[in-house]
């Protein structure tokens, strides 16, 4: 195998939060008094942090101002951290993947826009946290994917060489950050990716589940 680590994105390609996530929005809207999104619409919300994630059910003919987002980030964290991880579900082979790609011995990383207070609690409460020797959340670097500096420092605090990493994803913005941090990126297609689906030809492979990346990588 080619590869000598291994990151992976977390919502979208390990675990399906958007419950969670829904649940926390509408009882962030229903406190602030607002209209509720559909889960639907949370699904394609989902991708780029929790900031965006508020902003955009916040979002009708107009942008909040940075005030009311702030209010509504605030509000939306005491609700997510009541349920985060409750109703999460593993995509089909993420158990079975992440076991595997553990036998393997190569070092393994989660790289996620999630905040570092939700990333840990979520990885714990579904007992997969002992498969990674590094965990990057969206504050762990002073940016966040598709900028390369998480990935970067996850690479980094593997003992790995970046060029020699295998990234895993479910969207663009994990492609985008694999590219720009120069290393290969295979996706997965039942993530969110906001509503698009992945397009094989952007990434190096687009495989079924995890078990389908190790074989491939193995293959490489």
């Amino acid at each position: 195998m080619k590869f000598r680590s291994v990151t992976f994105d977390l919502d979208g390609t390990l675990l399906d939060t958007v419950c969670d996530l829904a649940e926390a929005c509408r009882l962030t809207l229903l406190e602030l008094g607002l209209a509720p999104r559909s889960e639907d619409e949370i699904r394609r919300f989902v991708g780029r942090g929790m900031a965006v994630l508020v902003e955009r059910c916040l979002t009708r003919e107009a942008p909040p101002d940075a005030a009311q987002l702030d209010a509504a980030i605030a509000v939306f964290r005491r609700h997510y951290a009541a349920v985060n991880g409750l109703k999460a579900q593993f995509f089909p082979g993420v158990r079975e993947g992440l076991a595997a790609w553990a036998a393997t011995g190569l070092p393994l990383a989660v790289v996620t826009n999630k905040p570092a207070a939700f990333t840990g609690p979520l990885l714990e409460r579904v007992g997969i946290a002992h498969y990674f020797q590094s965990i990057v959340s969206g504050d762990t670097t002073a940016q966040r994917k598709p900028h390369p500096a998480p990935l970067l420092h996850a690479c980094a605090e593997l003992g790995a060489d970046v060029a020699s990493n295998l990234h895993i994803g479910d969207s663009r913005h994990d492609i985008e950050t694999a590219r720009n941090a120069g290393c290969a990126v295979y996706c997965v297609p039942y993530g969110y990716n906001e509503g698009e689906p992945v397009n094989a030809a952007d990434c190096d492979a687009l495989v079924a589940d995890l078990l389908v990346a190790l074989r491939l990588a193995g293959d490489a």
